[in-house]
């Protein structure tokens, strides 16, 4: 059966049979933002990898080398750009730090943020701000001005700009990035952006979002249902940028010759590899790929069916009427919002840790409430689950 809107009003969503090992139809999963189940084929991906390399032992490479091949043309389709040079990592962090090591912040110290920034990026960047860099960083609100602010800070002592396509504490789509893309131009520093929070829940195209010449970094661990350890950067044509950080991996092609002094790197993206991973998470990400092309579950209908649930978490939770001390920013449209909905509480961590008990999942950063759906949900299960919030706050 294919999945449509109307499928989640029904007592048992069609695609949940293809989550038996989640348990998706018996329990309130609202943490798709961060952590979506993994349907049961990644399971046999899994097995794969290990029986791979029991029958093959240290021949299993080039077995594995296929499966990040399939994950790599993934991404590719995920992101509009079939042709996207990719650099695959365990996490997103370390491909960050390589970007980060190939700047020339020596001549170059200033590094352009938000206040909205993932751990990944906050964190790094602020410990680095207490060293050697100069970090701006520019409030998320006002939207409408953003674009205009980040790009005006933009000069000649600027490395990088680094920001997300999608907010994590508010769900924003941010996607006015012409004139940041033309500031980094014309000064000569990078663009690079987070699209974690987008990738597989928004229609992606990189030519419509002027990111053809961007560095764009991001991973399976969410909405792509692929689990840890499927993270990439997607390289602009024609880098040449030199990571400091590197593996050896940035000179498999070349380890045929007599290695000297001189440090070696590969073309494009290869030139942010590391070294020796566990490919056991490819071979998941692989067949997880595979599935959600057999199931029809594109980027436009995940979109459809994200939007579709969001307005019932929205709706659901306006009915509650709850005090003023939680709320949902109305000034944000519905098309705003990426795949998740956030309330405002001081009460986030309290109200997600008496759900959990309840057997609720939702999770909470700082005083945003996280409800993140997803699409092997029914339309009953987000209901339950604001009745659920209901019966926290009043608990509290």
């Amino acid at each position: 059966m294919t999945l449509t809107i109307q499928n989640l009003a029904l007592s048992s969503n069609p695609l949940a049979k293809h989550y038996s090992q989640f348990r998706v139809g018996e329990r309130l999963l609202l943490t798709g933002h961060s952590h979506q189940a993994w349907p049961d084929c990644s399971f046999r991906g899994q097995q794969q990898a290990w029986l791979d390399a029991a029958e093959h032992v240290d021949d299993k490479w080039a077995k594995a080398g296929h499966q990040a091949d399939l994950v790599k043309e993934g991404f590719a389709r995920l992101l509009g750009d079939e042709h996207a040079d990719i650099a695959l990592g365990q996490n997103t962090h370390e491909l960050v730090l390589r970007f980060l090591s190939a700047l020339d912040l020596a001549s170059k110290p200033k590094i352009i943020t938000t206040d909205s920034e993932f751990h990944t990026l906050r964190r790094q960047l602020n410990r680095m701000a207490e060293v050697d860099i100069e970090l701006v960083i520019v409030e998320q609100k006002p939207h409408t001005s953003l674009a205009e602010r980040i790009a005006r800070e933009v000069d000649s002592r600027t490395s990088a700009v680094m920001l997300s396509h999608v907010f994590y504490n508010s769900s924003y789509i941010f996607d006015d990035f012409t004139p940041i893309v033309q500031a980094c131009e014309m000064q000569g520093a990078e663009l690079l952006v987070d699209m974690y929070h987008s990738l597989n829940v928004l229609p992606i195209d990189l030519h419509k979002l002027d990111l053809a010449n961007a560095y764009l970094v991001g991973g399976g661990y969410k909405y792509c249902q692929l689990g840890e350890g499927n993270c990439f950067l997607r390289v602009p044509p024609g880098c040449t940028l030199r990571p400091v950080n590197t593996g050896w991996y940035a000179e498999f092609s070349l380890l045929h010759e007599q290695p000297g002094k001189l440090v070696h790197y590969g073309e494009g993206a290869a030139r942010f590899a590391g070294s020796t991973y566990d490919p056991t998470s490819h071979y998941r990400a692989a067949a997880v790929f595979e599935f959600f092309q057999q199931q029809g579950l594109t980027p436009e209908l995940l979109r459809t069916i994200s939007q579709h649930q969001i307005a019932v978490l929205a709706t659901r939770f306006d009915a509650l009427n709850l005090p003023n001390d939680i709320s949902l920013d109305h000034s944000l449209a519905l098309s705003d919002r990426a795949g998740f909905l956030v309330l405002h509480t001081p009460q986030a961590a309290k109200l997600s840790e008496i759900l959990h008990s309840q057997g609720v999942y939702t999770d909470a950063r700082g005083d945003s409430l996280r409800f993140g759906p997803a699409p092997y949900l029914t339309d009953t299960q987000l209901r339950a689950a604001m009745l659920a919030l209901g019966d926290a706050y009043r608990a509290l």
